[in-house]
C-alpha cells in the first residue's frame, strides 16, 4: 500500500441533480442486426417496479441507440437511469446517454427504469433496437402484388342447390364448463431488497460475535488494533449488522472478506451497500471497501475517502478518483455521519468504466465514463483499465491519521443494479 499524497485542502460542494426528461436526439443512430437481444430484467412490488435492460446488438456495432417495447398495460415509467426514457401510451422509448452509445459487436450495455403498476399487469413485449425487432422476433414482411394478370373469361359458376342443406338443431342443453380453480397458482416473488443479486447478505445468518461463515475477517498486509464484530444493537434492517472499528495508523486496518463464490456476478459488477459511520472522513486517505484486480496484479480497487470526500483510488498506482485538486474534490461529496446511507456502484470490466450513487444520486467526481476528462478522471486513464474483480472486503484502513466506527448492512453484489 502506498502512503497518499500531501493534505491539500478540502473543498467540497456535493451538488447531484437528476435530470428528469431530455429530449435530444443523439445523432449518428447506428442500424441493429436481426440477432439483436433486449433483456428485461425487473423487480417488482406492490404498486411500483423497477427494470434492469441489457442491450446487446449482436454482431454490427452501435454508435447510438434508441430501445422500444409496449406495455400490455397499467405501467407508467417515472423516471430511469443511463438512458432518456419516455412513455407514450403503452409505448416506451429509451435513447443511450451521452456516455454509453456506442456499443461493440458482441458487447452490450444496461439502462435502468422505475414506474408505478396495476395489479395482474402483464410482461413487456414487442422490443426493438433502432427499429429492429429483437429476441428472435421476425422482421417486418410485406407481401408483393400479384404477377398473373386476372383471367379474361369469368370462371364457370355452379348454380346453388334447390333443396337446402338439412340442418342440425342446437343442443337443448348446454355443454358442461369448467368452473375456474378457487385457489390461485402459486407465484415466487422475487427476493426482498435484492433484486436477483448473486450476493444478498443482511448478516442474519451470524451466529456469535466474530464474522464467520460466509464472512472471514483478513488483515492484508499486518494485524493491529483494529477489530470486527456483529454488532445487535445497530442494524439497518434486521438484528444484525457488521460493525468495524477502525484505529488510527497503518498496521490497525482490518477488513471482512466475503467466502462467497462471486465468479457468477460477471465483469459487471453491480454493489449495493447500506452503511453508517461515525466520524467525518478525514484530510488524509482511508479506505473502506475494497476488491481484489486479477487484472492489475492482484492489487485492489479501494473505495474511501481523501479531504473530506469520498473517493476511488487504485492500489497499484495510487490513481484518485476523482484526481485531488480542489475543484476535482468539490465534484464528490462527503459520506453522511450518524445515519445509514445507500452507498452504490458499478464497475465495468468491458469497457473500463465506474459510477458510482449516493442515495440512489450519482457522483459527478466518482464517474469514469471512459472518456478521460481533467480534474475528474484524467489521471484515473492514464493507462488502460480492464478491471477484472474477484472478492469484496468491508472495512477501515487508515494510511496516517482517522479513525472511525462503521456498520455494514444488506450487503448486495449482481450482474444488473439492485437499487436501494
Amino acid at each position: 500500500m502506498r502512503i497518499s499524497r500531501t493534505r491539500i485542502t478540502a473543498v467540497v460542494a456535493a451538488t447531484a441533480t437528476v435530470a428528469a426528461a431530455v429530449t435530444t436526439v443523439l445523432a449518428g443512430t447506428a442500424s441493429a442486426a436481426q440477432g439483436c437481444r433486449i433483456d428485461y430484467q425487473p423487480n417488482e412490488w406492490t404498486g411500483g417496479f423497477t427494470a434492469n435492460v441489457r442491450v446487446s446488438p449482436g454482431d454490427t456495432a452501435l454508435s447510438s441507440w434508441t430501445v422500444t417495447w409496449s406495455y400490455p398495460g397499467g405501467q407508467r415509467i417515472t423516471g430511469g437511469w443511463n438512458a432518456t426514457v419516455s412513455q407514450s401510451g403503452t409505448t416506451v422509448t429509451a435513447r443511450n446517454a451521452a456516455w454509453n452509445g456506442s456499443v461493440p459487436a458482441g458487447g452490450s450495455t444496461e439502462f435502468g427504469v422505475q414506474g408505478t403498476s396495476t395489479s395482474g399487469a402483464g410482461a413487456p413485449t414487442g422490443f426493438t433496437l433502432n427499429g429492429v425487432p429483437c429476441n428472435g422476433a421476425p422482421p417486418p414482411t410485406t407481401t408483393p402484388p400479384p404477377t398473373t394478370p386476372p383471367p379474361t373469361t369469368p370462371p364457370p359458376t355452379t348454380p346453388p342447390p334447390t333443396t337446402p342443406p338439412p340442418t342440425t338443431p342446437p343442443p337443448t342443453t348446454p355443454p358442461p364448463t369448467t368452473p375456474p380453480p378457487t385457489t390461485p397458482p402459486p407465484t415466487t416473488p422475487p427476493p426482498a431488497g435484492c433484486a436477483g443479486a448473486v450476493l444478498c447478505d443482511g448478516f442474519e445468518s451470524q451466529t456469535g460475535t466474530t464474522p464467520s461463515g460466509d464472512w472471514s475477517v483478513v488483515n492484508p498486509d499486518c494485524s493491529g488494533t483494529g477489530r470486527a464484530s456483529v454488532d445487535t444493537a445497530t442494524t439497518h434492517s434486521g438484528s444484525r449488522s457488521l460493525r468495524i472499528d477502525g484505529a488510527q495508523g497503518y498496521c490497525n486496518h482490518v477488513f471482512v472478506r466475503s467466502t462467497r463464490d462471486l465468479s457468477a456476478v460477471g465483469t459487471v459488477r453491480y454493489g449495493r451497500i447500506w452503511l453508517r459511520h461515525t466520524t467525518a472522513l478525514p484530510t488524509q486517505h482511508v479506505t473502506i471497501m475494497a476488491m481484489t484486480d486479477a487484472a492489475d496484479g492482484n492489487k485492489d480497487l479501494r473505495m474511501g475517502g481523501q479531504n473530506g470526500a469520498l473517493q476511488w483510488n487504485r492500489a497499484s498506482d495510487d490513481a484518485t478518483l476523482p484526481e485531488q485538486s480542489p475543484s476535482g474534490v468539490a465534484l464528490s461529496v462527503p459520506l453522511p455521519t450518524g445515519r445509514w446511507t445507500c452507498l452504490e456502484f458499478m464497475v465495468d470490466g468491458n469497457q473500463g468504466q465506474l459510477r458510482t450513487w449516493l442515495d440512489g444520486t450519482a457522483v459527478t467526481g466518482l464517474t469514469a465514463d471512459g472518456t478521460p476528462t481533467h480534474d475528474i478522471d484524467g489521471q484515473w486513464y492514464n493507462r488502460t483499465w480492464r478491471p477484472r474483480l474477484t472478492d469484496l472486503k468491508l472495512g477501515w484502513e487508515s494510511y496516517g491519521e482517522g479513525a472511525d466506527t462503521l456498520w455494514y448492512d444488506d450487503v448486495a453484489l449482481g450482474a444488473s443494479r439492485i437499487g436501494c
